[in-house]
């Protein structure tokens, strides 16, 4: 807020327009140019919120998305946070009828997976990801990067060099291990699922049956038996030397 004579703040509750304190805000423009946000994950509303908005649903991200889309001019651009659990949900219909909106009001350019406990010590322990879109055209392809397997804990946060990549491959877009593209046809085919699933990362499955996993123990144990008989026989020659 440095460097800004006139914030527009204004205080309230943004889903149902309950306003606490509006006297900063006089002025302010009905959309807007840019939104950066963190809405809140998790949270439920009532029917007064819902009645806003086109798609009725209690969860909090969902009607936040909503807004974000309806409050940005067109040519603005949003960078949001948002939680794992609305890109891939798609057995509620609101969830759905929101990121078809998105896709078809906005150019989602581009998702970020980041990885589960990034904001965990800010009390968000729930995993997310960052939406970059710009309204005005419909979404063709989104281009994703995941950094979600980079452990975060609390003496190893999130720090700009785990978004070196990420910001040298951004201008281009481009396919690399954790970078790849999907098509509008492709995501329609999901029924708006938009969870990033990296198709580049190595499968770490363990695909052996139970009976190969028995023959490896029963295996080691014979080795560790054998082991032990010699090392036993080794001790007895040295003390009967």
């Amino acid at each position: 807020m440095h460097g800004i004579d006139q914030p527009n703040l204004w205080h309230g509750n943004t889903l149902t327009g309950g306003e606490t304190y509006g006297g900063l805000y006089l002025g302010a423009p009905a959309q807007f140019d840019v939104i950066l946000t963190n809405p809140p994950f998790g949270g439920k509303e009532g029917k007064e919120a819902q009645t806003k908005f086109a798609y009725k649903t209690g969860a909090t991200e969902v009607l936040f998305l909503q807004h974000i889309i309806d409050s940005l001019k067109k040519g603005g651009r949003c960078g949001m946070v948002i939680n794992e659990g609305v890109l891939f949900q798609t057995n509620q219909t609101a969830f759905v009828q929101t990121k078809r909106k998105l896709l078809d009001d906005c150019d989602l350019w581009c998702i970020l997976s980041l990885p589960p406990g990034t904001f965990s010590q800010a009390g968000g322990g729930v995993k997310a990801n960052l939406l970059f879109f710009t309204k005005g055209k419909p979404t063709e392809k989104i281009w994703y990067y995941d950094i979600s397997d980079i452990k975060v804990g609390k003496k190893t946060p999130l720090t700009m060099a785990n978004f070196a990549d990420f910001l040298q491959l951004l201008p281009t877009r481009a396919d690399s291990e954790r970078s790849w593209t999907v098509t509008r046809q492709e995501i329609e085919a999901k029924n708006y699922d938009i969870k990033a699933v990296n198709p580049n990362r190595k499968d770490t499955t363990d695909t052996r049956t139970p009976e190969e996993l028995l023959d490896i123990i029963e295996a080691k144990g014979k080795e560790v038996a054998e082991r032990f008989i010699f090392l036993d026989q080794t001790d007895k020659a040295k003390r009967n030397l």
